[in-house]
């Protein structure tokens, strides 16, 4: 199993590139099923689950091709309905190709989605989305078995802001008769991301990036050619390494729009950010101060998937954080293993309370899930000795080449298979 050996210590300085998003280019990945012809995405990361989602789109006969972030789907082979099992269980982003399936085909079967264990995240929404568009949907052990002879748009009041269910919605929206209203949708970035991948293909969509998206139907659409928007996580991920090693880190190709409610976390903590419209420099302090409140919300709020790497930042923070997860019940897996290291968390139902410590002590640690996988390598960067982090597949699914970035920046972590 592969891990990584990091020795802590070192202060980060230096430049990093921002790669394309991964809760983007999945949504788009799967809405390229939706023509019959062939569609480029650039700017693509190589992560685990864009290596499933390709898996997924050979196996169902589209024609995929990925060299130097450059990520090239042909789907006027596409041959099968039924989305293999065994690769819907590694991600839950599968579950994205419904909406598209039934746009393209009618049709659509796929069993539950896997993914990272942060707690439920039922698909009802989308279930209950895809019927009121007209889909007959039956649950039998396991499988979802949908069809649908026409889409039909109609007025969809989403109960809660989803990101998924907006986007599957979306997708399957786009081929309806008639138009569809989203009410109650998602604000995220990478929606706005996916509407100007959609248009590019002659859809007619607009209200991404607000709480009501329309799309009016359309017959047909033709190939495109689209970038992928900078991954926010990432960005997010890559100052606060800066900041818990008393660094100094710029950043480009990010959207500082996009990461609003991180920097002004960073700035609390006492780190001064400079940035411009596609790059920002951080400039830690000797030592980092407490942050009263870190409340997860849904975009524009803070991030639920930076909570973690908040968590390791605060570790070493002068005085004591309090940390409120509402997105997820089950997101607090990395607490035990910032413990071996000598973190001081408390955790009461939802609520993380961190008792910043002057160090941390390396040890052996193990990845939980993606964003707790990257707050222990965080920690691992300031830790004294060494640390090693198992079962990075996790992190893998979310960070391209995690390592190789750190080092760029003058991280002594190395990757052992």
């Amino acid at each position: 199993m592969s891990k990584f050996i990091i020795q802590g210590g070192s202060k980060l300085m230096g430049e990093i590139r921002i790669g394309g998003a991964k809760n983007a280019v999945l949504p788009i990945l799967a809405a390229t099923v939706m023509n019959s012809a062939e569609n480029i995405l650039f700017d693509c990361p190589n992560l685990k689950d864009v290596d499933t989602m390709i898996s997924i789109l050979r196996a169902i006969g589209c024609k995929v091709k990925f060299e130097d972030n450059v990520l090239t789907v042909d789907s006027s082979t596409l041959s099968s309905h039924i989305i293999p099992e065994h690769l819907v269980r590694e991600m839950r982003s599968s579950i994205f190709l419904m909406g598209p399936m039934l746009a393209r085909c009618g049709k659509v079967k796929i069993s539950y989605p896997g993914g990272c264990e942060i707690g439920p995240r039922p698909i009802d929404l989308h279930i209950k989305a895809l019927k009121e568009l007209g889909v007959k949907i039956v649950e039998s052990h396991g499988f979802l078995e949908c069809e649908v002879a026409n889409l039909n748009g109609c007025e969809i009041q989403l109960d809660y802001p989803s990101v998924g269910a907006t986007e599957n919605t979306m997708l399957a929206a786009v081929m309806a008769k008639g138009t569809t209203k989203i009410r109650n949708a998602a604000k995220e970035p990478e929606i706005v991301d996916l509407q100007y991948f959609l248009n590019g293909m002659g859809a007619k969509i607009h209200g991404a990036g607000t709480s009501e998206i329309v799309i009016e139907g359309r017959k047909t659409l033709k190939n495109t050619q689209h970038k992928i928007i900078p991954d926010r996580i990432v960005a997010g991920t890559i100052l606060v390494a800066g900041a818990i090693t008393q660094g100094t880190i710029t950043l480009t190709n990010v959207i500082v729009d996009h990461i609003r409610p991180v920097i002004s976390k960073l700035k609390e903590s006492g780190c001064f950010v400079l940035e411009n419209e596609h790059r920002i420099k951080l400039i830690a302090p000797e030592r980092l101060k407490s942050i009263d409140v870190i409340k997860t919300l849904p975009y524009p709020g803070f991030p639920t998937d930076m909570q973690a790497q908040f968590m390791a930042l605060m570790t070493i923070a002068k005085g004591t954080s309090m940390i409120t997860e509402t997105i997820f019940e089950n997101r607090y897996k990395h607490v035990d293993e910032l413990a071996r290291m000598g973190a001081k968390v408390k955790i009461d139902g939802r609520v993380a309370v961190v008792r910043g410590v002057k160090n941390l002590t390396g040890a052996n640690v193990c990845s939980k899930d993606l964003r707790g996988g990257a707050a222990l390598v965080l920690a691992g960067l300031v830790a004294k000795g060494q640390t090693v982090v198992d079962d990075i597949w996790h992190i893998e699914r979310g960070y391209d080449r995690f390592d190789n970035m750190l080092q760029q920046i003058g991280s002594d972590i190395r990757r052992i298979d």
